[in-house]
């Protein structure tokens, strides 16, 4: 049978650790470190044993305080090897050398499935998540989970929405589209009028088509650590192209922009009143508070409403973003990193720090569904009770999706394939076709047996 590579790399990669250690400068103090001497934090129990962990939340310092202070059975060295990518990549090598990882690692939930196949993240079932199982939704346990196995506790997610621009809505007569065929009518009706485009499709965002077309009734990988060698693909269905073809038609007909999202073309835009709304999570305002939106000419003007459905009679919440904490496979004690895995962020007070200061969107129900948070006036949006009236029960609503363990591959590919799209080069349904033959070729490739 071929052998795999993305599992094979994970035992023959080991076979070159002491090179790689010192292609990467063989001290783990550098470039993050797994290390209990190399911590950011003060270790407050000295006597207690000591668990490593990876993490870039912006208030992480605090947390982690928070948990030492509270704990009498482990204590967390915490260092920040960087945010998303560059973490990956310092992960990766520690993975190739069979040594160098923290005992913790603060990983994307659409990344778990990446370092699930290569066995470099562990199954923490087992290591106390009954206890801690109610606290979360079933949704946000499947985002972490792969097969019945679960690797990460979730800690924020991206329950998605629809953000718009009040003044521009009222300066045409547009009230909140609650489906999708209503948010184009609505489009067209501002552009007949002079006015802006209604949103935008960046080729960068092929995470949100994907939610789309789970909200739409597709299911893109089907996938089970039970069955590592096997995967289903399905990018081309009757669902996933008319999600395609439908933004197709939106840029074809003028009705949305075609700029890349997280640019500051794109912001700037979004501040001067370019697009009237903006599909997105709730993660949004503070990303946009932190790129100057809402602080000058823009300000007061945002508000936001439940995303649009496909079919209104059947709504469907998904959700973009959102990290987990996981145990590498190079914990020295499982257990005990499991126990700091379910217990950071996981305290009254750094929920609290993490949403009233934007940093994360809480998934413990704790806190998600705690009154002060629910009714909680967002200031981005004038004062509106977004979580209350969209964000918590698109939450709490959520069924959770299936990541690919080759999502960077997917999702390079997907971008291909809009930027395709945008360019009128190809429709939305030869994307899916495209996208589709791509992606297999690829897990083939890897070894998979496509289904």
């Amino acid at each position: 049978m071929k052998r795999k590579p993305i599992l094979a790399a994970a035992i023959t990669l080991v076979l070159a650790g002491a090179l790689a250690s010192c292609a990467d400068g063989g001290d783990a103090n550098e470039g993050g470190g797994s290390e209990a001497t190399n911590c950011t934090n003060t270790i407050p129990k000295k006597d207690l044993p000591v668990v490593t962990m990876w993490a870039w939340y912006p208030n992480m310092e605090l947390v982690i305080d928070n948990f030492n202070e509270q704990s009498d059975e482990v204590q967390v060295c915490w260092t920040n090897a960087g945010q998303g990518g560059d973490e990956y990549d310092k992960f990766q090598t520690a993975i190739t050398a069979g040594t160098g990882a923290p005992d913790v690692i603060m990983i994307e939930a659409d990344r778990i499935p990446t370092f699930q196949v290569q066995e470099a993240i562990v199954d923490i079932a087992e290591f106390g998540y009954e206890d801690v199982k109610d606290d979360y939704s079933e949704g946000a346990w499947k985002d972490v989970s792969v097969g019945e196995g679960v690797y990460g506790v979730p800690v924020d997610g991206g329950p998605m929405g629809m953000i718009y621009r009040k003044d521009i809505f009222e300066q045409y007569g547009i009230t909140p589209p609650t489906t999708w065929a209503e948010y184009e009518a609505a489009a067209q009706k501002v552009k007949d009028a002079g006015g802006p485009l209604f949103g935008d499709l960046g080729a960068n965002t092929p995470a949100v088509m994907m939610a789309l077309q789970y909200q739409n009734g597709a299911e893109p990988f089907v996938y089970d650590s039970a069955s590592p060698e096997n995967i289903g693909i399905t990018l081309n269905d009757d669902a996933s192209k008319e999600v395609l073809d439908y933004w197709g038609g939106l840029v074809e007909k003028g009705l949305v922009g075609t700029q890349d999202q997280f640019t500051p073309e794109y912001i700037a835009g979004v501040i001067g009143g370019d697009y009237a709304t903006y599909i997105s999570a709730a993660w949004a305002p503070g990303y946009l508070t932190g790129a100057g939106v809402g602080e000058g000419e823009d300000a007061g003007v945002w508000a936001t409403a439940p995303l649009p459905q496909w079919d209104a009679a059947n709504p469907t919440f998904v959700n973009w973003g959102g990290s987990a904490f996981s145990v590498t496979s190079q914990a020295s004690d499982p257990e005990l990193a499991a126990k700091a895995a379910f217990g950071v962020y996981a305290d009254e007070a750094s929920l609290t720090d993490g949403w009233q200061n934007q940093v994360i969107f809480p998934l413990n129900l704790n806190a998600l569904n705690a009154p002060e948070f629910v009714d909680y006036e967002v200031p981005f949006f004038g004062g509106q009770q977004a979580n209350k009236e969209v964000y918590v029960p698109a939450a709490n609503e959520y069924t959770g999706m299936t990541y690919t363990p080759f999502g960077a591959f997917y999702f390079d590919a997907f971008n291909e394939q809009l930027a395709s799209v945008n360019d009128g080069s190809i429709t939305g349904s030869e994307a899916a076709d495209r996208l589709q033959e791509a992606v297999v070729s690829y897990a083939e490739e890897q070894g998979f047996t496509v289904e």
